[in-house]
Formats: structure tokens, C-alpha cells, sequence
């Protein structure tokens, strides 16, 4: 009995238990969906807050795109700075710009560009957007930077695939960029070609041609200044490499890059036309023109000057053999297998003639139709005297020894560019080749010229890099030396024959090299032209929030 009454007992005990077990099982159901509901209105929050942060970021991307279009139509920054308000991905866009002060020359510090000087300005934009859900409000600024970079600051620029097959070792001691892709191999067996400075390449980076890999070696140089090869391994690291990205700033630490890490087209700020051979075309209708820009000209064969602020013809008063152009100087360009008609112009008489332009630019146009190539040639430039630079439409050609005497910044641009030795014949001009003996010939000058599209079909990279410069004489075993800068921008509309070798020349002992004279900006050849860049410099959130706490 007393057994009966202990076990009632404890079935009393049992059930409170349980309501208790109940009543703490509910207690942690609530608790879980509160918390549910909390971590729900969380995730809302932080989706709104995101929404309200990228149609921000959005209102900066305008206001700088506003700016970008301003200076792509016009050339000049904007009047009337970018303001305005939108809507956009359910949220209420508000932004500004502020003019942070004039241009001026600075060295850039950060990039792929660091270490270049260029004309920079500064603009300060803020973009606020409210979600029109919770008001979720988010405010993001940034710095927006435009730079005016002289070209000249490259030694070599292409604004096309670039081509490069040296046979002999070969260095090349400045900067190097492309706008489409680079094909690089060394045809030499056992020989090294090293870049020394940064690559930049808007397009891929490939070794070797499509047809033909290397014989040599190709290297280039790491941050901390060492060489470090393509090949590693026994296989060549290019974009085509499955981890190219990392793996070339793993080797190369940052000094080469191409699209795959983010480097765009670096492009002249052009007025009136995106093809920039329009730089070296007359002016009529062609706002771009260097004509436009020039001191002293010499139109089919006609040289002019200002004269009390007007254009004349001043042939009846320069020093005679100043201008040439009645085809007593015509000699025949065995590459393009055509006799030129040549306008030549001796600096040396040109600078003594009271007539040198005070800007430095001269301009050279011939359009007269006598079936054969029209050219310009520049002679007795030993000692040019002042800064120039000289734009021609026409095929150039450069004889002798150039700049070497109290040297000069000194330009050139053209349709295509030949360098003559000091010992040029034009009587040999038709002759085989091997009868044109060179004499070792120094020029120091910048040029931007154009060459012929390579055929890849034919295997045929129309003499590449290496044969930018063209030559017309049997330079087997003798030095060609420059000092300088070397843009390629435009394919030639004039000498257009196809690159053969041993036919019309042999190549020289290549003392190539950049001229860092460039890199003071007091040192620039007149009218140097600028690429343009703009950049993000500095970015910052400054607050996220809601309406109500505003």
C-alpha cells in the first residue's frame, strides 16, 4: 500500500516535469524565430544597404564618364562641372563634382604608370543614394584624376600588334607599350633579349610567332631589377600559360602586364578623328593636323613662313640649296621599288637662314602627282641648333649623322621613316645593294613613323621592331647608333612594300637606346604629343545610414 502512494507521487512529479520540459521547448521555439526574424530583417538591411551602395558607386561612374566625355569631344575639361540627380535600381542617386584646382606637372606615384611625369587635374566627386525601400542611405567619394602623359616617355610605343625577332643579344633600357598584342621571340640561338623596364600591353603577351618559337632566350625585368626568363621550366610563360595572370606578378613582381590584369589602350587625345595618321595630313577640314601647329612649312615644294603674321613664299629669299625640290636630289628607294620625288631641306642652312621657326615645328606636304613617291629628306642635321620637330605626310629619310653636335630635343614624324649613312650615294641608289657601303652613322632623335601590317599568313612580320627604322644599305658589320624614342601609330599609307631581307639592305650593329634626357620635361621636342590615362586616385565610404538619422 505504502508502495501504491510513493509511485502516485512520483507520477506527479513526473508530469511537472514535463510541463516544464514544454514550457522551456517553447521558450527556445520563440527564441528561434525571433532570432530567425532578426537575422531575416538583418539580411534586408544589409540587401538594401548593398542596393544603395552600388547605385552610389553608379553616381560616381557617371560624373566621372561625364568628365571622360568632356575632354574626348572638346580636349578641355568641363565648364560646367557634372551635377545631377537619378534614379536607379530602386534608389535615389544624388551627385557632384568639385574642381580641385588647375592642371599642373606632377610625377605619378602609383600604377603602371608610376615614375612618368604628366600634366595632371584633379576633380573631387561625392554620390549619395537612398533606397526607396527602408531609406537605406549610403555616401561614397573619390578623387578622379586626368593625366597628360608626353609619349616621348616611352622608348618604344605601339599603337599596333608589336612584332619583335632580334638575332643578336639585345637589350632595350626604357619602357615598353602596346595597344594590341606583342609577339616576341629571340631568333638567335643562345642569345638573350631582355626588356630592362616595365611592359604594358592593352592586348595579350605572346613568345614566339604564330609560326616560329625562339631560339634564344627572352627575359624580362622583375621589380627588385633582376632578369628573370620567359622560359621556366622548359615552358614558355605567356597569356597563353593557363595561370598567366598570377603567375607573371609572381615572376616579374608587376613590370609586365596586359589585359589580363587590367592595362587598357593608352590613346592620343585626338579632335576631330580617332586615326592619328591625321597628324601628319594637311590641315584642310583636319583640325588635328601638324600643319596647324607649324613655323615654317614647305607645300609641293614651296617653303613658306609668317611674314608679319601671313603665309608667303620665301623661296626667292632663303640661302640657295635650302629647299630642294626640281628633282635634282630624286634617288630611288629600292624597298618600294619606285623613284622618290624628294623635297630636301638642309638644316644647317635653314637655322642660318633667319627663317627657323621660333616654335621649332616645320611641316612638309607634297601631294603633286608625277607618278612617282613623293618624300622629304632631311641633310646636314649634324648640328640642328634649336628644338625640333618635323611632321611630313610623306615617306622621310634621314642622312648622316643627326643631333650630335650640342644636341637638341629633336622630332620627327612621318609616314615612314629611313635612316642614310653618312657615306649615302644617291647615284648608287639603284644599284645592287652591296654596292651601298655604310659608314658607322649616329642620329639622336625621337620619331613616330608608321610600318606595313604584318601578314601572318605568309609568315611575314614585315621586319618587326627591329626594322621600324628603315635602311637602304649593306650595313653588315657596321654600328647604327640612336639615342631616342620609337612610336609606332600608324601602318604606312605610302611605303607600303613588303619587308625582305638581303635584297635592298643588310641590318647594322643595332647600338639602340632611350634618350633620358626624356624624362626631364624641360628636354621634350616641340609639340610632343600626349596620351591620355584617367584614374581613380582615392576612394572612401563616408557613411552608411538611414534617413531618419540624417
Amino acid at each position: 500500500m505504502q508502495t501504491m502512494t510513493i509511485l502516485r507521487s512520483e507520477r506527479g512529479v513526473a508530469a511537472l516535469i514535463a510541463l516544464i520540459m514544454v514550457g522551456m521547448l517553447l521558450l527556445i521555439g520563440l527564441a528561434a524565430l525571433s532570432t530567425t526574424e532578426d537575422e531575416a530583417t538583418i539580411a534586408g538591411n544589409e540587401m538594401q544597404e548593398m542596393r544603395a551602395f552600388y547605385a552610389a558607386e553608379a553616381g560616381l561612374e557617371r560624373a566621372a564618364a561625364q568628365i571622360q566625355s568632356e575632354y574626348d569631344s572638346t580636349g578641355m575639361p568641363p565648364m560646367l562641372l557634372p551635377s545631377g540627380t537619378q534614379a536607379l535600381n530602386g534608389c535615389d542617386v544624388s551627385f557632384s563634382v568639385v574642381d580641385d584646382g588647375p592642371a599642373g606637372n606632377e610625377t605619378i606615384t602609383r600604377g603602371s604608370y608610376a615614375g612618368l611625369y604628366a600634366l595632371s587635374k584633379t576633380f573631387s566627386m561625392a554620390s549619395v543614394a537612398t533606397n526607396e525601400v527602408d531609406r537605406a542611405s549610403v555616401q561614397v567619394s573619390q578623387t578622379f584624376q586626368t593625366l597628360n602623359i608626353p609619349i616621348f616617355q616611352w622608348a618604344i610605343f605601339y599603337n599596333d600588334d608589336l612584332w619583335v625577332e632580334p638575332v643578336y643579344d639585345m637589350n632595350i633600357d626604357g619602357r615598353v607599350h602596346g595597344n594590341g598584342d606583342m609577339f616576341i621571340r629571340s631568333a638567335g640561338s643562345g642569345k638573350t633579349f631582355l626588356f630592362e623596364d616595365r611592359i604594358t600591353c592593352a592586348g595579350d603577351i605572346h613568345h614566339g610567332f604564330p609560326w616560329v618559337g625562339s631560339a634564344g632566350d627572352v627575359q624580362f625585368t622583375d621589380a627588385q631589377g633582376n632578369a628573370v626568363s620567359m622560359n621556366q621550366g622548359g615552358t614558355w610563360i605567356d597569356s597563353d600559360h593557363p595561370d598567366w595572370r598570377d603567375t607573371a606578378v609572381t615572376l616579374w613582381g608587376g613590370m609586365v602586364q596586359d589585359q589580363s590584369h587590367g592595362q587598357e589602350a593608352l590613346n592620343l587625345p585626338l579632335d576631330g578623328t580617332t586615326d592619328p595618321h591625321k597628324m601628319i595630313e594637311r590641315s584642310a577640314g583636319n583640325p588635328d593636323s601638324f600643319q596647324n601647329k607649324a613655323g615654317f612649312m614647305v607645300i609641293d615644294g614651296v617653303p613658306m613662313a609668317q611674314v608679319a603674321g601671313v603665309w608667303q613664299d620665301v623661296s626667292g629669299v632663303l640661302p640657295a640649296g635650302t629647299i630642294t625640290s626640281d628633282g635634282s636630289v630624286d634617288f630611288y628607294d629600292q624597298k618600294e621599288k619606285t623613284n622618290v620625288q624628294t623635297t630636301q631641306i638642309d638644316i644647317a642652312k635653314l637655322k642660318g637662314s633667319g627663317f627657323f621657326p621660333s616654335n621649332g615645328i616645320i611641316y612638309v606636304s607634297d601631294q603633286r602627282n608625277t607618278g612617282d613617291m613623293p618624300g622629304t629628306s632631311l641633310v646636314n642635321g649634324d648640328e640642328v641648333g634649336a628644338p625640333m620637330t618635323v611632321a611630313t605626310e610623306n615617306p622621310l629619310y634621314v642622312t648622316g649623322d643627326f643631333n650630335t653636335i650640342d644636341k637638341q630635343p629633336v622630332a620627327t614624324m612621318a609616314d615612314a621613316i629611313t635612316f642614310l649613312s653618312n657615306d649615302w650615294d644617291p647615284a648608287l641608289s639603284a644599284s645592287y645593294y652591296r654596292n651601298r657601303v655604310p659608314t658607322p652613322t649616329e642620329v639622336n632623335l625621337c620619331f613616330i613613323t608608321g610600318d606595313v601590317e604584318a601578314d601572318v599568313a605568309g609568315h611575314n612580320h614585315q621586319g618587326g621592331l627591329e626594322n621600324l627604322p628603315r635602311f637602304l644599305e649593306d650595313w653588315r658589320g657596321r654600328e647604327f647608333k640612336i639615342r631616342g624614342s620609337m612610336i609606332q601609330m600608324w601602318h604606312s599609307q605610302y611605303a607600303t612594300a613588303d619587308y625582305t631581307y638581303a635584297q635592298y639592305y643588310t641590318a647594322p650593329s643595332r647600338n639602340w637606346g632611350f634618350d633620358t634626357d626624356l624624362e626631364d620635361p624641360n628636354k621634350l621636342p616641340p609639340g610632343t604629343p600626349q596620351v591620355r590615362v584617367f584614374q581613380r586616385t582615392g576612394w572612401k565610404q563616408e557613411y552608411v545610414g538611414y534617413d531618419s538619422e540624417l
